[in-house]
Order: structure tokens, then C-alpha cells, then sequence
């Protein structure tokens, strides 16, 4: 499900479901947050590098996962998007650089961990997109992340939407730094490997912080709220709509 190799001071994360296209479920969400709270700036690894085997980085939420939130009562899905937001909250803490290798989709909770990553060179074809209001619910344990990422205006444009937008957008907003086709695209993450190689551990680690601590306060802020929203949307008339017809491969009733 998640698999973790080394190869010096390199670690390489890969979602590993490419029969549901590395889409989340509780057990990747457990695997990633166990893995990114173990890592230490003063352990063997400098550099992680995040990827999705198959034809697709990740998808958003698993088919079976989301089944069994339509039944949640408020408190389940409040505990559920607990464990999410710890997740992306270890991501995006990791004490070394985090580079992520986005290629096929990158489609609502993918968006997300594209957005936690420090860098991101993705594959010129690749799909990027909150879809999380076409089912009625919200992209909310994310958003602290992507806005900071791709700011207020064009959140307000693709939340709102839930639009689908390519790589070179996404570059243009903020939310991957580099782009090329997909073959060359581990030659764009071994270039910015080496050149971390060449930056001092510890001012790299301390570089993190500090970046962290700028924009904590507004982020700490919107943690809770985040978890509440979405909970909150999961449990409404709509979201139930959304999510079962999702489920049930209809279309939501409204659309006419």
C-alpha cells in the first residue's frame, strides 16, 4: 500500500494502489502519518521524494472508503477527518525537503499532498482538480495548505468550481515549480536531490521552521475549523446526495 525504499541519503515514498489509482483510504492515511511523524533531521535520510506507481499519482478518496463515510454519524466524521489533517500536518512538518513526483492526476486529497510538498515537478499531461465540491462536500482539511500554496484567488476559482486545471497552470499559481514530460521527470527530481545535496542539513531543517512558523498562526487557526466543515458537509442532505450519487454513478440531483 505505501512503499518506502532508500538509496543513500534519498527515501522514496510511493502510493502504492495503482489498481484504485493510490487513492486514500484509513490504511494509506495511517502508513503516511506513522512514516512522516518517524522522520528525523538528524537520521540518515536528506531528502524524501513522494510519488504514485501506476498511471496515476493519486485520485482523492478510495470507492470503499467513501462508502463507509456516507454512514458516519458527525463524531465518526469528525474523527476521520482528525486522522487526515494529521496526516498532511506530519507532511507537511517533515523535518527534510519533500519533492513530489506528480504525473497522471493529482485530483482533490491529491491536490493536497502535492500542496504539502516543498517542491513539485510534475508531468505536462498531468490533471490536477478540487473535486470535492462536485460531490457535495469540501477540499476543507486541505485548504490550509493549498491556499497557502496557490492564494485566495485562484482557490476561489477552483474550489468553487471544482474545475479541472493543467500543469502549466498549476505552475502559474504557485502549486508545481517545474514541468516536462514524463520521462524526463526523474531527471527533474534527481536535479533538485543534488542540489540539496549541496545545502547544509541542518540550515535546511531550520529553513522548514522557519517557514512554518511565518504562516503557522494563520494555520493553526483553521485546523479545527477545517475538521468541523468538512465533518460538517459529510453529514448534510447534500453531501449525502453528493457522495451516493458519486457512489452510485448518477448524477447529483442538481444537476438538471
Amino acid at each position: 500500500m505505501l512503499s518506502i525504499t532508500s538509496e543513500g541519503s534519498v527515501v522514496r515514498v510511493t502510493l502504492n494502489r495503482p489498481e484504485v489509482r493510490n487513492a486514500f483510504n484509513e490504511d494509506l492515511i495511517a502508513q503516511l502519518t506513522t512514516w512522516a511523524e518517524s522522520v528525523q533531521a538528524d537520521g540518515p535520510a536528506r531528502v524524501a521524494v513522494l510519488s504514485g506507481a501506476g498511471k496515476v499519482f493519486c485520485a482523492g478518496a478510495d470507492l470503499t472508503w467513501m462508502s463507509k463515510m456516507v454512514h458516519y454519524t458527525r463524531d465518526e466524521n469528525v474523527r476521520d477527518a482528525r486522522a487526515m489533517a494529521r496526516m498532511f500536518d506530519a507532511l507537511d512538518r517533515l523535518p527534510i525537503p519533500l519533492i513530489g513526483r506528480i504525473h497522471g492526476a493529482a485530483l482533490g486529497g491529491g491536490v493536497g499532498l502535492a500542496a504539502v510538498c516543498d517542491i513539485v515537478v510534475a508531468a505536462e499531461d498531468t490533471a490536477f482538480a478540487f473535486t470535492e465540491v462536485k460531490l457535495g462536500i469540501l477540499p476543507a482539511v486541505i485548504s490550509p495548505y493549498a491556499i497557502a500554496k496557490i492564494g485566495v484567488s485562484a482557490a476561489r476559482e477552483l474550489f468553487l468550481t471544482g474545475a479541472r486545471f493543467s500543469a502549466e497552470r498549476a505552475q502559474a499559481i504557485g502549486l508545481v515549480h517545474a514541468i516536462g514530460d514524463e520521462a524526463g521527470l526523474d531527471r527533474m527530481v534527481a536535479k533538485y536531490v543534488n542540489d540539496l545535496a549541496t545545502s547544509a542539513p541542518q540550515a535546511v531543517a531550520a529553513a522548514k521552521r522557519l517557514i512554518a512558523d511565518v504562516a503557522e498562526a494563520t494555520r493553526t487557526a483553521a485546523t479545527e475549523h477545517t475538521i468541523d466543515a468538512i465533518a460538517e458537509r459529510r453529514v448534510s442532505p447534500e453531501g449525502q446526495e453528493g457522495m451516493g450519487a458519486f457512489l452510485a454513478k448518477r448524477p447529483p440531483s442538481w444537476i438538471k
